[in-house]
């Protein structure tokens, strides 16, 4: 029998996967998700490892993990249009596992995709390949449950597991797979890829606006793909002002002049000024906070009165992500400027 790995190479190239329908409504992030290995805007060294295993016919169980928006998914599936061409909904079994995470999708749906034959091209046998996107929505007993599957079809199936938080999956299963981890995406990365887009829609973007959606993009291709596309629907001239304003974030001079208060006015009127800003222009304070402990970095301090900074507003920022109330975290947030600022006093004497 051929090597369970080995791939009819004419029926993987005969048609590639489809893109998706052309049109104004159909989402960017579907309609420029990379349809080869090849196309994967970052991580060439993981890319290139998978790639290699699968020409060597060694590809192993798959377990790529790291932030959302840095190509995991398109990875997998670009793998799987190299392998299977349009045979793809045959040969490839596509699972979110936050929808279906219990026991029950694995005793049954993945249990008999795997136990069913291979689709045979020629003489030659293919495997199969079972994606699982965010597998660290499964229950542990499904967890355990899959790893028996594995074992059991390791020789017909490969299995993908895509997850943001690697220490949810249980170490059974960690053992079971080669483990990648996509670090959040270059800004160099982010900004290719978008004006590969830009172009390719034929938008009028500024380079203000362009550097705005690098930066509220933290890495994320996804969400800036969606900033873009949402911005562009609000504006057909994309500029940084269009930018912060369509997303709800405060732009830099606004955190800038927010920062100002916090050093140097007193704490009425800080608090009076913050409010006003935040409610005049529609700011969360949880942005806030984020945005202010950015610009710490770049204010010149004793490095301790940084740190003891930085530490007190993610113990805000945790707060908030809670629902604690945005007044006593306002002042939660003057209280902690007002301590650094005798920091600074007490430094400078």
């Amino acid at each position: 029998m051929a090597d369970a790995m080995e791939i009819d190479a004419a029926a993987a190239a005969a048609a590639p996967h489809p893109l998706p329908p052309v049109g104004r409504s159909v989402p960017w992030v579907e309609k420029y998700r990379p349809q080869s290995l090849a196309d994967v805007a970052a991580h060439r060294d993981i890319v290139d490892t998978i790639d290699r295993l699968t020409n060597e016919n060694r590809l192993p169980h798959l377990l790529l993990y790291g932030p959302p928006g840095t190509g995991k998914t398109s990875t997998v599936l670009a793998l799987a249009r190299k392998l299977y061409g349009n045979q793809c909904s045959k040969m490839m079994l596509d699972l979110n596992a936050s929808d279906e995470r219990g026991i029950d999708v694995v005793r049954d749906q993945i249990q008999q995709f795997a136990s069913t034959g291979s689709l045979c091209f020629g003489a030659k046998l293919s495997v199969k390949l079972v994606l699982l996107d965010e597998a660290d929505a499964m229950t542990k007993d499904a967890q355990f449950a899959l790893r028996r599957v594995i074992e059991k079809y390791a020789k017909s199936t490969r299995f993908a597991l895509i997850c943001n938080h690697v220490n949810k999956i249980i170490p059974a299963l960690q053992s079971r797979c080669t483990r990648f981890r996509f670090a959040p995406l270059d800004a160099t990365n982010v900004r290719e890829r978008l004006q590969h887009v830009i172009k390719a829609e034929g938008l009028d973007v500024s380079e203000s606006g362009l550097t705005a959606l690098v930066r509220l993009s933290n890495g994320d291709m996804r969400k800036a793909l969606n900033i873009l596309q949402s911005t562009h629907m609000a504006s057909q001239h994309i500029t940084e002002e269009a930018v912060y304003l369509c997303t709800g974030n405060p732009m830099p001079k606004d955190i800038e002049q927010i920062a100002f208060w916090l050093l140097n006015e007193s704490f009425t009127d800080s608090f009076r000024n913050i409010s006003e800003i935040k409610m005049r222009k529609g700011f969360a304070l949880v942005d806030i906070v984020r945005e202010v402990t950015m610009f710490v970095f770049k204010i010149k301090m004793p490095e301790a009165v940084r740190v003891k900074l930085i530490n007190d507003l993610a113990d805000i920022e945790y707060r908030l992500s809670f629902g604690c109330s945005d007044k006593l975290q306002l002042g939660a947030l003057l209280s902690t400027f007002t301590n650094a600022r005798c920091a600074l006093v007490a430094a400078a004497k």
